[in-house]
């Protein structure tokens, strides 16, 4: 469908254009004109599928019809991400389409100063992006004022639940008007995706443009079976051999990340690590070369890369498979993006063989299987078990013994708020935490 049929101002056709968009994609057919009637709404789609233009061009449709008066800019939409990346990407997309509209955007994240955010939200936004945990942080030093929301969008609130925000959403919900308009948008529809919605919506309309956990159609999906101490062998001789000139490579964790980033350097190819323990200017910097050309292997792990937005992205590689089925599906939906054709590669030693079939449980078939020669894993190794250490020295816990935490405590991207914070500016982090550990300093530790 044409975006000229779906009800949105010239001012706005304009600022798609210049983007060389002309046809909307089907969660943007089903949701733009939704949202500009002013009911709730409860979307499903995977990533890739355009969402984000889904909400950001009816929200500032609805705010533009109905502007503000002379004074102070009042927040008018908050759109609460889970993700530091994620947040800036849809403020980037506000600011994008709403470049002819006279209108203030702007993101607020943890891992970085917080005085230029006291500073931009004391001139006034009406459209603030935000990460849940910061949100809280300005909120309490009494710099945001709430009570004039008139649209709420919960943007990838499965990753938000998932990621332990729950008892924050809570709290911002209450702070929010009781009369507004509610957007949810999630990749999938699981049961406390739904819970959540009952609590929250009233009477939406429901948009679910691709199956329930179905990974994007346009990826070619294949497992190579490999020993667990081949597979930076087999990823270089892959890349190297293939010519991959950009590719995205997943671990569970950060060390991981960091480890394979150095190996694959001293292999010869460029590389760079993205996760929760790097500086925000260090992640900007990372993504900023590896979509310029300049790295050619971005090695991330899943919180880092939610929502990371890379045109026609060819090559995604699961160096190690996630402890939760359904990351494999958000990992993937990185490739094979607005039309565009992508190859996912699965790297599985004997000890992710469980972790594999569970992936496959929710997909619903089975992923080919392609042993490359010359790297055929030795049948006499046994399986070793995936462990996800906990926190105060107690006893480790299987992994894949059926728990949905995921990633290791130890040594996890991204852990739920704690409930007491201190001033200062350091820490308040809503999308990633890089300030943990620092207690003995005095700085914040979430």
């Amino acid at each position: 469908m044409s975006f000229e049929n779906l009800g949105l101002s010239a001012a706005l056709l304009r600022a798609v254009a210049e983007q060389g968009y002309t046809q909307a994609t089907p969660v943007q057919a089903q949701a733009i004109p939704a949202i500009i009637k002013g009911g709730d709404l409860m979307a499903a789609a995977q990533t890739g599928t355009g969402k984000t233009a889904g909400f950001t061009l009816p929200l500032l449709q609805r705010l533009g019809a109905a502007p503000q008066g002379n004074g102070r800019p009042r927040v008018r939409a908050l759109i609460l991400t889970p993700t530091r990346e994620l947040c800036m990407q849809v403020d980037e997309s506000v600011k994008t389409y709403g470049k002819y509209q006279p209108m203030k955007s702007f993101p607020i994240f943890g891992g970085v100063n917080i005085n230029p955010q006291t500073a931009a939200l004391r001139r006034g936004v009406e459209i603030l992006v935000a990460t849940p945990g910061r949100l809280l942080d300005h909120v309490e030093q009494r710099n945001v004022d709430l009570s004039s929301v008139e649209i709420l969008v919960l943007d990838e609130a499965d990753r938000m639940l998932d990621m332990g925000f729950i008892r924050d959403i809570r709290k911002i919900l209450a702070l929010l008007p009781k009369r507004r308009q509610n957007l949810l948008f999630s990749a999938t529809f699981s049961e406390e995706i739904r819970a959540l919605a009952n609590g929250l919506l009233d009477k939406p309309v429901s948009i679910e443009v691709a199956r329930r956990n179905t990974a994007a159609e346009l990826v070619e999906q294949v497992v190579h079976p490999v020993d667990r101490n081949r597979k930076r062998e087999l990823l270089s001789f892959l890349i190297g051999s293939k010519n991959w000139k950009q590719v995205l490579v997943f671990t569970r964790t950060k060390h991981g990340a960091n480890r394979l980033a150095e190996q694959l350097e001293t292999d010869g190819l460029s590389s760079a690590a993205i996760h929760g323990n790097k500086s925000q200017g260090a992640r900007t910097k990372a993504l900023a070369d590896f979509k310029a050309g300049k790295v050619r292997i971005l090695v991330a792990t899943d919180i880092a890369a939610r929502g990371l937005d890379i045109d026609q992205l060819p090559h995604v590689v699961n160096y190690e498979l996630p402890n939760i089925p359904e990351d494999y599906v958000h990992r993937i939906g990185r490739t094979g993006r607005a039309g565009n054709e992508g190859e996912a590669m699965s790297l599985v030693c004997v000890d992710e063989l469980k972790l594999l079939k569970d992936i496959e449980k929710v997909l619903k078939r089975d992923i080919p299987q392609v042993v490359v020669p010359g790297y055929e894993p030795d049948r006499s190794i046994r399986a070793e078990p995936i462990f996800k250490q906990r926190s105060g020295g107690q006893r480790p816990q299987r992994a894949n013994s059926g728990s949905r935490s995921g990633k290791p405590a130890g040594d996890r991207d991204q852990q739920p708020r704690r409930q007491s914070r201190s001033g200062g500016n350091g820490g308040g982090n809503g999308g990633n935490s890089n300030s943990r550990g620092r207690a003995a300093s005095g700085s914040r530790t979430r």
